[in-house]
Formats: structure tokens, C-alpha cells, sequence
């Protein structure tokens, strides 16, 4: 894939919905703003990282809040101009490309619209390989960059550049102005050169995400069963399948906190199992037994599409089915587990990689 156009924001926003575990934003909303920038202003040349040189100057863009508030909220159109200019006069120096920091359906979607609207190159790599809700929790954050400067600005035309100390201080602060903000605004940070960008960032995630998306679009194209069909493609592991019995939910602090109940169907009939979340999915607990934790990507889809659930879309009645799929390992070590381990969210259980606490039967 060398351009991303409007079929391929089909493929890319739902593979990405599914890498965001949950969080990332609505794909539906994503993929419209997408796809409007790459009909008015045409198609986005995508670039491998091994392209960008060791001294470019290349600069994440993404949405910043609780992901539910995008919903309603919307943006103007202007904000990716608006940051690209701010970034541009605190460098004094030429950006040469955009791109994602976390896989989403509006994270991955961010991008795309901006690079289409600034006439730049996306780069084919991220900070996560998936989702996380905090600013810090990004894989360059293990590689000793700043957050900062990060540019932020609303719908509104309000706008800030932020100089912190640290990157947890720069998600404090940050997370206080987008509140003020009405809990959603459009933000730059993490500016890398090169180097860092191919030595820390999580490469060739778009072109994952767009490998998964056509999997999920054509899943019944194939004689295979369509669940052992996703779990091989997905390289997931099979967590349950339910019908969603509950779902608790509540904004604090410009995140999406919740719970989901499930009641098994079909050979889970009679079991029961929930999912904690913080935008994106955080455990899974089967009967009482823990199954699947971050910073593993614990995916709901649709049990007959397969299509993602984002937390924002879950449903009473819906019939899901939960997979774990095993995260980048940056984030199995010391310091990622410290940034992104379950102890960092306040569950209370040490890290087990999903391939041991689902079986590898499972994949």
C-alpha cells in the first residue's frame, strides 16, 4: 500500500477500531472525516519509517478526551492547520511528515485527514500499537522523548503550547485544559527527528491495521469457519462469547470509565464474565478467573460481523465475542509494564502474557 484512499480508509478504520482494544474513538466518525479530507484535497502517499531521515522533523496528530464526547462535540475542520502552524513557528524548521500515535477509529482516521489536508506524507508507524488513555503512555515516552512541545487547540480556535517537565506532567496539564475545553481537542506532541521515530515507534501499524480491516470485510467470503477465520488472521486468542447483560459507564476527568457484564451463550451458556475499561479495554475476568489484562489488547466484536465494539458502542443485548491479542513487546518490559501494566490502571494481579492466562489452544 503506497496511497491511502477512500477504500483503504474503509480497511484501516475498522482494523484500527479493533487494535484500539476499545478505545481510539468511533470508526464510523473517523472514517467520515477521512474520507471527506481525501475527496477534497486527494489521496495520502503512505511512507515507510526506513524512508524518513534522521534529521526530519515529523509530528504526531491526534484527538485528546474522552472518546463519547467526539460524538456530539465534532471539530472545525481548521484544527489540523492550526497545530501544524503552531509546531512549524516553534521549530523554525520544515515538518516533513504526519503521523498516528495510537492505533483507533478516530486516531488512525486524525492523520489521514490531516496529512490529506497539508499535502504531506503519513508514516506507516506509531507510539503504541494500539490504544492507551494517557499522554505519557506511548512507546518513545521508554525512549527518553518529550511529550513537548505539544500544541492544542479546540474547535473554538483556542489554543496553547505546552513546556513541561515531564510527560506525566504534560497528560496532568493537558488533561485539565481539554476539560475546560469541553473534554475533546486536537493536539501535536511527541515531535521526533528520524532516528527516534525508527528506533522506538511501532512500525508498518496502518498497513496492520489495513490487513485486519479487509480480514473482518470479508470474512464470509470464505468456506472457513468465520471465528476461526478472525482468531488465525487476528493471531487472537478466544476469551468468551456472551450476550451483553449490562453495561455501567461514566466521563471523569476526560475519560470514559466502565464495566461491561456478559451472560455466555452457546457453550458458554450459564458462565459470566466482565470488562473494565478506562477508554480502552483493561481486564477480563471469566467466572472469577482473570483472563486477559493490559497492556494485551482485549478486543469485543460483534459475534456474527466481527466487526469491532468500541467502549462508546456497547449495548444491552448485543451479542459479542471477546478475544485477547498479544501486545508489541515494548511493552512487556520493565519500563513498559510500569507505564502500562495492570497495577498502573489499580487492578490487582501481576502481569501474565494473554498467551498463558487464554491457553495457546485458543489461537
Amino acid at each position: 500500500m503506497k496511497t491511502i484512499g477512500l477504500k483503504e480508509i474503509e480497511d484501516i478504520a475498522t482494523g484500527a477500531a479493533l487494535l484500539g482494544a476499545g478505545g481510539g474513538g468511533d470508526p464510523y466518525i473517523g472514517k467520515l472525516i477521512a474520507m471527506n479530507a481525501v475527496t477534497e484535497c486527494g489521496e495520502v502517499k503512505l511512507i515507510d519509517p526506513m524512508e524518513v531521515s534522521d534529521d526530519a522533523l515529523v509530528i504526531p496528530i491526534a484527538m485528546m478526551g474522552a472518546p463519547t464526547i467526539l460524538c456530539e462535540k465534532g471539530i472545525s475542520g481548521n484544527e489540523y492547520q492550526t497545530v501544524y502552524d503552531m509546531m512549524s513557528r516553534y521549530f523554525n524548521q520544515e515538518i516533513f511528515a504526519i503521523m498516528p500515535m495510537e492505533a483507533g477509529g478516530v486516531n488512525s482516521m486524525l492523520p489521514i485527514a490531516a496529512a490529506a489536508r497539508l499535502g504531506l506524507p503519513l508514516v506507516d508507524c506509531d507510539g503504541m500499537g494500539r490504544a492507551f488513555p494517557e499522554l505519557q503512555m506511548v512507546s518513545f515516552t521508554i525512549g527518553g522523548a518529550k511529550a513537548t512541545p505539544m500544541a492544542l487547540t479546540d474547535e473554538k480556535g483556542n489554543t496553547c503550547i505546552f513546556e513541561t517537565i515531564t510527560n506525566q506532567w504534560t497528560e496532568e496539564l493537558a488533561r485539565s485544559v481539554t476539560m475546560s475545553c469541553g473534554g475533546s481537542v486536537t493536539v501535536s506532541l511527541y515531535p521526533l527527528d528520524g532516528k527516534t521515530l525508527k528506533e522506538y515507534g511501532v512500525k508498518n501499524i496502518v498497513s496492520k491495521s489495513a490487513i485486519l480491516g479487509k480480514c473482518i470485510h470479508t470474512i464470509k467470503e470464505y468456506e472457513e469457519n468465520p471465528q476461526e477465520r478472525f482468531l488465525r488472521e487476528t493471531e487472537g486468542y478466544y476469551l468468551f462469547k456472551g450476550k451483553i447483560a449490562d453495561v455501567r459507564r461514566e466521563t471523569r476527568g476526560a475519560f470514559n470509565f466502565g464495566k461491561v457484564l456478559l451472560e455466555g451463550i452457546g457453550e458458554e451458556k450459564g458462565k459470566q464474565a466482565y470488562i473494565e475499561y478506562q477508554n480502552e479495554n483493561l481486564i477480563c475476568v471469566v467466572d472469577g478467573v482473570i483472563r486477559a489484562t493490559v497492556p494485551d489488547l482485549i478486543t469485543i466484536v460483534d459475534s456474527e460481523t466481527f466487526l469491532p465494539v468500541t467502549t462508546d458502542g456497547l449495548k444491552y443485548g448485543k451479542r459479542v465475542l471477546v478475544c485477547g491479542i498479544a501486545c508489541h513487546e515494548i511493552w512487556r518490559t520493565k519500563k513498559g509494564l510500569e507505564l502500562v501494566g495492570p497495577q498502573y490502571f489499580g487492578c490487582d494481579t501481576e502481569y501474565i502474557p494473554v498467551e498463558i492466562r487464554a491457553g495457546k489452544e485458543n489461537a
